[in-house]
């Protein structure tokens, strides 16, 4: 099989999950239409890869919305909990390179960047807490502001008592409740 393409089959069952999921949750978008989304998808195996991608690895993605300004429909992970087989990650490479010993297996940019994804923004991340209520067990690393990175951190969020926190940590950091979201438009 060709890197970053799924085979009909998997297609198939991937386009049967994403419209159950979308029916189920139509609060998350209400105006959008799956048949849209899916005539969109199609013409994108690429895409459908990446969303496939995401839900591999426990992320349960949903559409969110839609791009005013490119029309394109918002994908993310819309697990309860930051996705099972993206945490014990440090925030990037180079923290994942810093790391002596006890490294983790990964970082949350080089995977979201092996999957065709993006780290939610600080911004994404609370209108997705706008959704519903997600890490309340867990968090998610959040792209990180440049002057941030260079002093060595990197802002992960949850939600606890009722509201969104966005906390710092070293980069090099990795917990095994902590992972991260992807978004991905089409």
């Amino acid at each position: 099989m060709e890197k970053n393409k799924i085979t009909q089959e998997q297609k198939e069952k991937l386009f049967n999950i994403l419209k159950k999921r979308f029916e189920k949750n139509m609060g998350r978008h209400p105006e959008l239409s799956w048949k849209e989304i899916q005539e969109k998808l199609e013409g994108y195996p690429e895409k459908l890869w990446s969303l496939n991608e995401m839900e591999e690895t426990g992320g349960e993605p949903d559409v969110i919305g839609q791009d005013e300004k490119t029309g394109e429909f918002i994908f993310c992970d819309c697990s309860a909990e930051s996705p099972k087989g993206r945490r014990s990650v440090c925030y990037d490479s180079e923290a994942l390179r810093s790391r002596k010993e006890n490294k983790p297996w990964n970082s949350a940019v080089g995977m979201a960047g092996e999957m065709g994804v993006a780290l939610l923004n600080e911004e994404q991340y609370r209108n997705l807490q706008c959704l519903g209520k997600f890490d309340t067990k867990t968090s998610s690393w959040i792209a990180t502001p440049d002057n941030i990175r260079q002093l060595g951190g990197a802002i992960f969020g949850d939600w606890r008592y009722g509201q969104v926190f966005i906390y710092h940590n070293g980069a090099e950091s990795y917990y095994a409740a902590r992972g991260f979201r992807g978004l991905l438009k089409v």
